[in-house]
């Protein structure tokens, strides 16, 4: 159903929880599109099932189809690599007949948001142009979260503007974090100003507070989203990435975040707990480097999905810092080599659910 109140998100009540908070369930689009993994896209449906197995042990995964030809495909794929996780669940996978263009469903797929005194949920449907019209056509996945709002029979809010889920990272206690880069982007909304944009992260996701980091890292297409930079993993800490390597192209980069971090302060005046996460070892393929990141990972009820890059020293590094700070779930390291080559991994293909 279409939200009719011309008021908005926060007006009524709603937020955006943060990702470490209880989902009910995963959302995907399931990759298809050959130009997207030019050459790799059948040696990415193992991770990729991984990922889905993973989280199926421990809640539901939504997966948006083109039509029963693919759900069959994907249902095949997932009973292949069903023995490499024990305790999997395809009970807990469901399909929707959703065609979309493309896999990355962070960004195109819908965000939740919950009630704050009802628990009822909503779906905010931003406008996706596929990150500054990079990537046409885009048709199909621009209109993912209205399908899913109805299929759901939740109520939709349209913003009228542009927004990827990539792009944002929320604390849950009303801070939200950004990059210029990205928002301020003229391929994005070039009519509206930083505080007019701020504007519409408030009543839309429900927050009081913004935070600005600057560029993404090298080889992200999407701008410089922060899924690949910084990320919450508690009410007040952050995890972000560091190159080591004085003289690779990241280094200065994220330098400059880490002290734009270390400048900041939460909702409630506090500073950020800052902990440094590393760099993969550049990852090179076709003469293009491509933006690999331990920060890319998706948080579930019970793991976390963590994309290694076949590093020896840096992916069991980056896992060992990460489980610091998941206590009470398990990280979990899926090779996300060859997925990577479609410029994203885990959280740029997934949106949660909240309970």
């Amino acid at each position: 159903m279409l939200m009719e109140s011309k008021n908005t998100p926060k007006q009524l009540g709603f937020h955006f929880p943060a990702e470490f908070a209880p989902q009910r369930a995963l959302w995907l689009s399931w990759p298809h599109k050959e130009e997207s993994w030019p050459g790799k896209l059948h040696l990415i449906y193992k991770p990729y099932c991984e990922f889905i197995l993973y989280v199926s042990r421990h809640q539901k995964v939504c997966i948006n189809v083109a039509d029963a030809t693919m759900q069959a495909f994907a249902l095949q794929q997932l009973e292949k690599y069903n023995t490499l996780v024990a305790n999997a669940n395809l009970g807990n996978v469901s399909f929707y007949l959703h065609p979309t263009n493309d896999a990355w469903c962070r960004d195109h797929g819908p965000a939740f948001v919950v009630n704050n005194e009802t628990g009822k949920k909503a779906i905010v449907d931003w406008g996706y142009n596929a990150w500054g019209d990079k990537y046409p056509p885009y048709d199909l996945d621009d209109v993912i979260p209205t399908k899913i709002g109805k299929a759901l029979g939740l109520p939709v809010f349209h913003p009228d503007i542009v927004m990827e889920g990539g792009s944002v990272e929320f604390n849950g206690k009303g801070t939200l974090l950004t990059t210029t880069a990205c928002l301020l982007n003229k391929n994005r909304n070039p009519h509206l100003s930083k505080s007019e944009i701020e504007n519409y992260l408030k009543e839309y996701y429900g927050v009081n507070h913004i935070l600005w980091l600057g560029d993404g890292i090298v080889g992200d297409d999407t701008d410089g989203h922060i899924d690949d930079i910084t990320r919450f993993v508690n009410e007040d800490t952050v995890v972000t990435v560091i190159e080591d390597d004085k003289n690779d192209a990241n280094y200065q980069l994220l330098q400059d975040n880490l002290i734009l971090l270390q400048g900041m302060k939460l909702q409630d005046g506090s500073p950020l707990n800052i902990i440094e996460l590393p760099m993969p070892k550049a990852v090179v393929y076709d003469g293009q480097r491509l933006p690999a990141s331990y920060a890319n990972f998706y948080i579930a009820n019970k793991c976390v999905i963590v994309p290694t890059f076949r590093d020896e020293v840096n992916d069991d590094k980056a896992l060992a810092i990460l489980q610091l700070c998941f206590k009470d779930r398990e990280v979990i390291g899926i090779d996300s080599t060859d997925i990577i080559w479609g410029l994203g991994s885990f959280h740029c293909l997934s949106q949660q659910e909240p309970i």
